[in-house]
């Protein structure tokens, strides 16, 4: 029995409903009625050649889902452990080339290979690379969230930037970029993915010119 719905695991005993009954527990006889078997095969998790469980249905240029078997924009590779220098350089790339959903990847990897002094920045610049994606994506109220999140991560760092993060100008432009989703929204929905689907920077609705994440040298 279990008494939070929302968990596919009983609290009690650990059982995952998912993978058939408990041990020792009565089964009915005869096979299980053919819906059930394709509803237990539709909860399989997808995993990536390592066996992490990873989704594996194709993305769009934004990082949105499509249906399986369409041809999708490849993800950035999962677990890349980078140096600082290097995270910042190939984020600000992606951010460049109009994929912040990849970029937020990269950082999302420097954020959990950090060390616990760093890790709320890095954190922080992923949710930015998020909630541009959402703006991207036409979620203009989601993006501006998200942007405003990722600001309250990096304040703390401003008077003292590591790896020459432009803490001041990334906050700075995440709070003017927010206000200006918010009063030009188009409100909490996503427009439809598709394979190459993104919104060019800068026009009304999309993503903003990609902001520099390294003052000047």
């Amino acid at each position: 029995m279990r008494e939070d719905p929302s968990r596919a695991e009983c609290e009690h005993c650990g059982h995952d409903s998912r993978t058939g009954p408990p041990a020792g527990a009565a089964t009915p006889a005869g096979p299980p009625p053919e819906t059930a078997r394709a509803r237990a095969g539709s909860r399989r998790r997808d995993r990536d050649p390592e066996g992490k469980a990873r989704n594996a249905r194709p993305r769009d240029g934004l990082g949105r889902p499509l249906p399986y078997g369409q041809e999708g924009v490849a993800r950035q590779p999962e677990g890349v452990v980078r140096t600082p220098a290097r995270s910042l350089e190939e984020a600000q790339r992606l951010l460049d080339e109009g994929m912040p959903f990849h970029a937020h990847e990269v950082l999302e990897d420097a954020w959990k290979t950090a060390p616990e002094a760093e890790a709320a920045l890095w954190k922080g610049l992923a949710q930015l690379a998020v909630g541009i994606t959402h703006l991207a994506r036409g979620n203009a109220r989601g993006g501006a969230r998200l942007l405003l999140r990722g600001t309250g991560g990096i304040e703390p760092y401003r008077s003292r930037p590591p790896h020459g993060i432009d803490v001041a100008g990334l906050a700075d432009w995440a709070r003017t970029t927010a206000d200006a989703a918010e009063e030009a929204g188009t409100g909490g929905k996503e427009q439809p993915a598709t394979r190459n689907s993104q919104t060019a920077p800068g026009t009304p609705g999309g993503a903003p010119a990609a902001p520099r994440l390294r003052g000047p040298a």
